[in-house]
């Protein structure tokens, strides 16, 4: 049986580009990846908000009359509540209160499926917790189920500063050897001169699906909010048959809780370490826009920004409007509209991503030792062979590799090593 979820958007700043209407929209999407129904939704102003229960005593009245109908089993805000504010709304509505934020770690709670995403979650959801301690009553020993009580899995919220701080000690300590594992596992790719590709973008614009489109990585995919927490690898073959290793990472959303990102840093460093991002959008979604900031603004945190980035418009079978295909056109470099779902346009976008891996890749003409068919072997998995020709002087090959494979060929060129001088020995 769904939840019923009484939905208050506050609203602090008027100036934001998202209204009032996007903001009620999007936290109905997260309430409904949460199990949840909104049965009423409330439009207030908090300019300035109240220190005691953030929203005006004329609405907080409003709130109550409606729930004391009955039909509403929680309250949600669209604003993060300190821990007084929290406790006060929750006692003059007589059921369960939480915020975005929460509501935000409760999707990614359930969503969690690996022990890295687990640990991850649960590090988010202490360390949101621990400042709102203070001054909490009935609500940090709530047992019951629905929206706003998974937690951590100890013993509910009933835990002391101590054991949280302690747990979180632990929890970032775990999730340091699993950062090291993933830089070990980096670093052989990084040493085999594998381009590094990271998908990026807003949460349910299709990155899972266009991961399975490009690598038949067969994927579970649902159409809902943060459904991949976890960060996904695969390798894929361009169509001049240099291989390149994908990553899928966990979607971005706007005012994305800092929290979430520094308790995310382990899988998003797949972004800040890749060679080209993919920022794929939902061009079908009336939002677009501000999706497309919001993405810009996390890259922007993550010092992700400034990287080579092939914007990929997915979900053109469902655009209404063709022209938001050129929307862009003047900003990007590369730009291609696909469907990741219909696997239109897939062929296109590998076009595309093997021109800008090109575009960090040099051709190089070199003469080799006959032994070292081990550069050759590394030329045909790295690069695009031109031609090798096998002669009485060494290994003769014309290829187009990435920078750092380039590198080590070059070096290796027989016609380029200077034989060093002969030091002369002198005796004492």
């Amino acid at each position: 049986m769904k939840e019923k979820v009484l939905l208050v958007i506050a609203t602090l700043d008027t100036r934001k580009p998202w209204s009032p209407q996007d903001e009620a929209d999007e936290m109905t999407e997260l309430i409904h990846s949460c199990g949840g129904e909104v049965v009423n939704t409330i439009f207030c102003k908090c300019q300035p908000p109240t220190a005691s229960h953030l929203i005006t005593k004329g609405k907080v009245e409003e709130i109550t009359a409606l729930c004391g109908l009955g039909g509403v089993d929680c309250v949600i805000v669209s604003q993060d509540l300190k821990g007084v504010q929290q406790r006060n709304l929750e006692e003059d509505f007589a059921v369960k209160t939480i915020d975005r934020t929460q509501l935000i770690l409760e999707i990614f709670a359930r969503n969690a499926k690996s022990l890295e995403g687990k640990m991850q979650v649960e590090l988010a959801q202490l360390q949101y917790r621990l400042p709102r301690l203070t001054g909490h009553g009935a609500e940090m020993s709530r047992q019951g189920g629905g929206i706003g009580t998974s937690g951590p899995g100890e013993t509910k919220l009933e835990v002391d500063r101590r054991r949280i701080e302690t747990r979180i000690d632990k929890l970032k300590k775990d999730l340091k050897l699993v950062t090291q594992s993933r830089q070990t596992k980096r670093k052989k790719r990084q040493d085999q001169m594998i381009p590094t590709i990271a998908l990026v973008g807003y949460t349910n614009a299709g990155k899972s699906t266009l991961l399975n489109a490009l690598t038949d990585a067969a994927t579970k995919t649902h159409d809902g909010l943060f459904t991949t927490l976890d960060s996904l690898s695969r390798q894929a073959l361009l169509p001049d048959h240099r291989k390149i290793v994908l990553t899928d990472t966990v979607g971005f959303m706007h005012d994305l809780p800092h929290g979430l990102i520094e308790a995310f840093k382990a899988t998003l460093e797949e972004v800040e370490q890749s060679d080209l991002l993919l920022h794929v959008m939902d061009i079908s979604n009336d939002n677009y826009k501000n999706f497309y900031t919001a993405v810009n603004e996390v890259l922007k945190e993550l010092k992700a920004f400034e990287k080579p980035t092939i914007l990929v418009l997915n979900k053109i079978d469902q655009l209404e409007d063709p022209q938001r295909l050129k929307e862009f056109k003047d900003n990007h470099s590369w730009i291609v509209g696909v469907s990741a779902l219909k696997g239109q346009n897939i062929q296109s976008l590998l076009l595309t991503i093997e021109e800008a891996v090109s575009q960090r890749a040099q051709e190089v003409d070199v003469l080799l030792d006959s032994d070292r068919m081990d550069l050759i072997n590394l030329a045909y998995a790295q690069g695009q062979v031109l031609n090798v020709e096998y002669t009485p002087q060494g290994i003769q090959l014309k290829a187009i590799l990435p920078d750092k494979a380039a590198g080590l060929v070059c070096k290796e060129d027989i016609r380029q090593k200077k034989t060093p001088p002969l030091k002369r020995l002198t005796k004492r």
